[in-house]
């Protein structure tokens, strides 16, 4: 059974790389060229995509909520819905932002709020489709989406097992290519909330999907334990300066911890290794150094039987190793040896 997805030609897989995908979300605060910074950044870091998010707020919102006061520090409008629509990209400036990713070479997606959303991002021919943690219950969302054919991640913050599992059979008998992240919905979640086994979980009840983790915790760490419990795919919060306007920016990584994350993450693929204990060749020099070999402890004649005494353990190991005090116990010496002399099974007769 294959766990495989592709994304923009960038398979992925229990061997690959982690594909890493920087969350933008509305880090750009509504800039087009703040936007093109970091997915400059995210391009020198190494990071596998950018993703925004897509939403029609006026279809999206009830007219109670969408005119709804917002006080907030990190607000951009007085209303909810006007703080919305300051973050959010029109038509033009997503076709100027997806064909910049195509010139910089990074894969460029984004999070479908709803049925026009998906329609639009479609249109644009994006690669992948993003649902929120909200939307794991939309079930109408999700055969929408699935039906227009592309890959599908889906982060499950919030959800039961039930909810995961019913999203789960509604989109594969339609669309096979999904992802599903473990993930908290909280912004940050506290330490004991992240529940990392849970990729685990999700391995085991879909062994025929990718699965990731959705990392709202403010570290680099996390998803590299998440690549050693079978994660994939990570999403990072991303930005170009924690101190920015914006609800998202103080967990984000600036581009100095995604550089380390993404450094970190193809480590921890080729130091996972094979399982097989061996040694290696960097392992040579240090252990001539510290480990031993069987010596005479003092001069000794030819003939003389050895015993327990008459043996020191001493570096360098370019000797019989100390394992074999027991078979030259009680052997005979063909030949005298000087005090640190090599003890050989070729210098040894019964007694």
């Amino acid at each position: 059974m294959s766990r495989e997805l592709v994304i923009a030609g960038r398979r992925i897989a229990d061997d690959t790389d982690t594909y890493v995908i920087a969350e933008v979300g509305h880090n750009h605060q509504g800039s087009v060229e703040k936007c093109k910074e970091m997915i400059d950044a995210a391009v020198a870091c190494g990071c596998d995509a950018v993703k925004l998010q897509k939403r029609e707020n006026r279809a999206l919102f009830t007219k109670s909520m969408y005119e709804s006061s917002y006080n907030s520090e990190n607000a951009f409008g007085s209303t909810y819905g006007e703080h919305r629509e300051a973050l959010e990209f029109d038509d033009r400036q997503y076709v100027e932002l997806a064909n910049y990713c195509k010139q910089k070479g990074i894969a460029f997606f984004s999070t479908a709020f709803d049925f026009e959303s998906a329609d639009f991002l479609h249109a644009l021919d994006m690669p992948a489709f993003k649902i929120a943690s909200g939307d794991i219950i939309n079930t109408p969302l999700l055969e929408y989406v699935a039906k227009l054919g592309k890959p599908m991640i889906v982060s499950t913050g919030g959800a039961t097992m039930d909810d995961v599992k019913r999203a789960y059979e509604t989109i594969m008998p339609i669309n096979r290519q999904l992802a599903i992240l473990q993930c908290t919905a909280g912004y940050p979640p506290a330490w004991e909330e992240l529940n990392l086994r849970v990729i685990e979980t999700y391995r085991k009840a879909f062994p025929d999907i990718v699965i990731g983790f959705s990392s709202h915790d403010s570290g680099i760490a996390m998803p590299l334990l998440g690549y050693a419990l079978g994660s994939r795919m990570v999403e990072k919060h991303f930005t170009l300066d924690r101190t920015m306007k914006g609800t998202d920016h103080a967990f984000s990584l600036e581009p100095v911890g995604m550089r380390k994350l993404v450094r970190d993450l193809k480590r921890a693929r080729v130091a996972m290794g094979d399982g097989v204990k061996k040694q290696y060749p960097s392992e040579e020099k240090p252990l001539f150094k510290m480990a031993k070999k069987l010596v005479a402890a003092r001069d000794l004649p030819a003939g003389h039987v050895l015993t327990r005494e008459d043996i020191a353990i001493k570096s360098p190991n370019d000797g019989l190793p100390p394992h074999q005090m027991n078979v030259v116990i009680g052997q005979k010496l063909t030949a005298a040896l000087a005090a640190d002399d090599n003890i050989t099974l070729e210098g040894l007769a019964r007694a």
